[in-house]
Order: structure tokens, then sequence, then C-alpha cells
């Protein structure tokens, strides 16, 4: 298990980096454009097998709970390599999205350029975009870590979507999320990471 810190790279204020992937679950395809209602728009990558990510899931699934009358949008990614890591193909990120119990589009990101377009590392790693959908945090979900102690609470992602639906600026401080790295096709790193 590799462990790494979240990039950092896509700049506070810059837009969100367009995508079109496939729900999972509904087959249906998720874009900027499905949440265009919304005050705010959270973009998690995520995957099943990794032990940052398992560690939170029941904080993801009940961020997606009590945000669910809000107006912000969810939408989780995985972009990990299938053929590499079977736990991480469609039909069990499909299994992962039932069994957790997450009530927001979980979509596979096969070609990898929807992780590279957000700069993204690591699984978990967190992009919570504003009303014009520029970026306001990019960071980690809390200070909790697998052994570590620390009770997970989702505390500074929480506090980065309350501002934003209540209207008040994001604190520009920001700890990077830790997880596992994006489990990358042969050949296929981005510059970022290597």
């Amino acid at each position: 298990m590799a462990v790494t810190p979240s990039t950092m790279l896509l700049q506070l204020g810059e837009p969100a980096p367009p995508f079109a992937l496939p729900d999972v679950v509904t087959g249906k395809t998720i874009t900027l454009d499905t949440f265009a209602a919304k005050k705010a728009l959270l973009v998690m990558f995520i995957c099943r097998h990794c032990p940052f990510v398992v560690h939170v899931r029941e904080e993801l699934a009940r961020i997606g709970r009590d945000y669910a009358g809000k107006s912000l949008g969810i939408v989780a990614i995985s972009s990990n390599d299938a053929e590499a890591y079977p736990e991480d193909s469609p039909e069990s990120l499909k299994e992962m999205a039932l069994q957790w119990g997450f009530n927001f589009p979980v979509c596979y990101d096969e070609t990898q350029e929807v992780a590279k377009a957000y700069k993204a590392a690591c699984t978990p790693d967190f992009y919570l975009f504003d009303e014009n959908r520029r970026l306001v945090y990019r960071g980690q979900l809390d200070d909790s870590r697998p052994g570590n102690g620390i009770p997970v609470t989702g505390k500074d992602l929480r506090a980065a979507i309350d501002a934003v639906l209540e209207g008040r600026e994001v604190p520009k401080e920001q700890k990077p999320s830790i997880g596992c790295n994006i489990k990358w096709k042969p050949g296929n790193e981005p510059p970022y990471y290597r």
C-alpha cells in the first residue's frame, strides 16, 4: 500500500474539468450538467479496495444522506486500472455502491482521463466546487486515518460544504487528503505523478 497525498495541483478558483462517465449502478451518463441545479458539487475519487476509502466509507454514505435535501451534487469516480485491480471493475463498484449505501452516482473512469484532468493522485481525493463550478476546496475529509485512533467525522469537508451552501468563504488553508495511489494503467501515469 503506497501512501500518497493529494497533489493539490488543481488551483482554487479553477473551473471544474468536464466529464461524461457511466454511473455503474444505473448505466446513465453523468456530466457536470447532471448537477446544474445544485449550488455546490462534490467530486470524490474513490475505489473499493483501498484501506483509506474503506476507513471512511460510512462517513461518505452519511454525507450523501445528510446533504440529500440540500443543494449539493455528489459524484464518486473510480479511475483505477480494473484489469490489474478487478475489485475496482464497474461490476464490483456497483456492488460497493449498493453495499455501502451510496445515494449518489458512482462512475468508472476507464481511460483515466478524468483523474488526470482533476490532477487526482490518491483515493480518497476530494474536490468541492461552488455554484459557478469554481474550485473552493481540495483536501482531506478530516484528520482520521486507518489506525490513528481519531474518529471519522468528515469535519474538514463538511465545513467547506456548509460554507458554500451558506454563501460563506471557504478557508484557503487546506490539508491534503492522504490515501492509496490511483492505480494507473502501465505507461499511463500522468507527468505530475512521476
